[in-house]
């Protein structure tokens, strides 16, 4: 028998790497052995970074940028291909996991490092520059990102203007004669995971910035904010995924001329996930919580679409909310939460692992009676 593991991390509690080990911890109970392949997954957020660098071999390296604060940060960066092309994850630089839940307020997070670690890759040779834009902590469409590039924020006295969230309807003239010429040659590939539009009820400000810590009250003028930002300046972009990272795809693609694909497509093309799943018995995927979000491009209906029809996707994650029915239809055969009782999140962090490994010995206790 071959079973697949492929899960995604689970938000501020377990990478994906330590997700798949748990989920095999417990799948051994019961079945010690047959053929396990661990296939750790990411779709442009938390951890994406760290996946593809282990499975390209990249050449890592920690770089000192401009945090959500505007403090200096740690950030890892990647490089494959003598240099040629980088790996940046936002979530490393403005992550949420780098943002304490009683500061968490999504207009004052700073993106400056996104555009520093940028103009760091293209300083050391990159010609292209392969960006993860989820799992962040920001709703500034992106213009932090562009002021670390060299762009700058003026209102309409002609004043300075600090490029964070709460300042997008400030800002009404903009320069960019800071801006590397390099970027215009430098090729910007933005992996997303979500296919949200910018603005709207389904957009970055209404669906993610409860998550990032935003009042219900004040979404509603965020996103006019947003929108009046950007048909000042370009247009609302279309395309799907410019949502994502509380904007930065539609930043990435205006301020860098960026192209932008959904990150779990992205990743298990270089995984090469279908091939391995081709005769699989099994694929085991997960996340923190499957709810909404999970239908709008996230890492579990990724891996489901690139199974071969037959082959039974079972979904292991700590929690799920009501509408879980409707990942039947997307490829998902059943869907198992691992949260054993009412806890608080940080009871659930630390209870995780554990927790995990249970749930996965259970089902492998049913799929072998099952068998």
């Amino acid at each position: 028998m071959k079973i697949v593991i492929a899960p995604d991390s689970f938000k501020e509690t377990l990478s994906a790497d330590k997700a798949a080990m748990a989920i095999q911890t417990g799948f051994l109970r019961v079945f010690p052995e047959v053929e396990y392949h661990l296939l750790p997954v990411g779709d442009g957020g938390e951890g994406t970074l760290d996946v593809l660098a282990k499975t390209l071999h990249a050449e890592r390296r920690i770089v000192s940028v401009t945090g959500p604060f505007l403090e200096p940060v740690n950030a890892q960066i990647a490089f494959i291909h003598a240099g040629q092309t980088a790996f940046i994850e936002m979530a490393e630089i403005c992550g949420l996991q780098l943002v304490p839940e009683n500061k968490r307020d999504p207009l004052t997070v700073s993106t400056r490092g996104v555009g520093e670690m940028m103009n760091y890759a293209m300083g050391q040779g990159a010609k292209e520059i392969i960006i993860g834009v989820g799992g962040t902590a920001s709703n500034d469409g992106g213009i932090g990102m562009a002021a670390g590039l060299g762009y700058e924020f003026f209102d309409e006295l002609g004043n300075s203007v600090l490029p964070i969230g709460k300042n997008l309807s400030r800002i009404h003239t903009m320069k960019n004669n800071n801006v590397r010429t390099q970027l215009a040659q430098t090729k910007i590939r933005v992996i997303t995971d979500v296919t949200n539009p910018l603005t709207g009820p389904n957009g970055a400000t209404f669906v993610f910035g409860g998550q990032k810590g935003l009042n219900e009250a004040e979404m509603p003028q965020v996103d006019q904010a947003m929108e009046t930002f950007y048909n000042r300046f370009f247009g609302v972009p279309k395309n799907p995924g410019v949502g994502a990272g509380g904007g930065m795809g539609a930043g990435l693609l205006k301020f860098a001329s960026a192209e932008l694909k959904l990150g779990i497509d992205y990743v298990i093309e270089q995984l090469q996930l279908k091939e391995i799943c081709t005769d699989a018995d099994f694929v085991v995927v997960g996340e923190g919580r499957m709810d909404g979000q999970t239908s709008s491009g996230k890492a579990p209906l990724g891996v489901a679409r690139a199974v071969p029809d037959g082959i039974p996707v079972i979904a292991i994650c700590g929690s799920v909310t009501k509408d879980s029915e409707k990942f039947y239809q997307q490829g998902i055969t059943a869907i198992f939460p691992s949260v054993a009782s009412v806890s608080t999140f940080s009871e659930v962090r630390q209870d995780a692992e554990q927790n995990l490994v249970r749930t996965a010995e259970n089902v492998a206790r049913l799929l072998k009676y099952a068998k």
